[in-house]
C-alpha cells in the first residue's frame, strides 16, 4: 500500500515518497556498515600481537648502523661491557609507528630504530657514551635479552618500549 501525504506545498506523489523511503534505507544501511567497520577496527587493534625479533636483524635494516653511528655504544640484557667509569641514571622510552600496510617485522624494525635513536639522543645529552642493560619494557614488564627485543603490533600501530641505563665506559 502506498501512502500519500498533503504538505504545505501541495501533494507529494507516491513516487516521491517511495524514493524518499529508499534513500532513507540506503542511509541507514551505510550508517550500519560504517559502525560495523569501526567496531571491527577497534577490536582488531585490541588484538595485539607480541613478537620477539632479533636485535641484529633490526640493526641491519633502515640504515640503522649509519643513523646510530658509533658515538654511543649499546649493550642489551646481560651483555658484558667495558669498565663503567660513570653512571648517569636510566630512562624508559616507548615509541609507536604506523603499521598499516607494513609487515609486522618491517614496522617493528622501524619503531625499534626510533627507540634506539631516542636512547642515543638522551645519552649524548647526558654526556654518556653508552647505554647499558637495555631491556624491553612493554607495559612496564621487563624482558631482558642480549639478542632479542619485544614488539607489539595491532591493526594500525606497532610499538617498542625499551629501558636502559646511561654510562660513560672505558674505550
Amino acid at each position: 500500500m502506498i501512502i500519500t501525504r498533503k504538505i504545505a506545498t501541495g501533494n507529494v506523489g507516491a513516487r516521491q515518497l517511495l524514493i524518499q523511503g529508499e534513500n532513507m534505507k540506503k542511509l541507514i544501511l551505510i550508517a550500519a556498515v560504517s559502525a560495523g567497520m569501526l567496531l571491527s577496527a577497534v577490536s582488531a587493534q585490541a588484538a595485539d600481537r607480541t613478537l620477539m625479533l632479533p636485535v641484529a636483524g633490526a640493526l641491519a635494516v633502515n640504515d640503522a648502523q649509519g643513523r646510530l653511528g658509533d658515538s654511543v655504544r649499546f649493550y642489551f640484557g646481560d651483555q658484558r661491557t667495558p669498565k663503567v667509569l660513570e653512571k648517569f641514571g636510566g630512562e624508559k622510552t616507548s615509541q609507536r609507528t604506523n603499521a598499516f600496510g607494513k609487515s609486522d617485522e618491517k614496522a617493528c624494525n622501524w619503531v625499534f630504530l626510533s627507540a634506539m635513536l631516542h636512547l642515543q639522543q638522551r645519552a649524548q645529552d647526558l654526556g654518556a657514551n653508552a647505554v647499558v642493560n637495555i631491556v624491553s619494557n612493554y607495559n612496564n614488564v621487563e624482558h631482558a635479552s642480549a639478542t632479542e627485543f619485544e614488539c607489539h603490533v595491532g591493526a594500525i600501530m606497532a610499538g617498542v618500549a625499551l629501558k636502559g641505563e646511561f654510562a660513560r665506559i672505558a674505550k
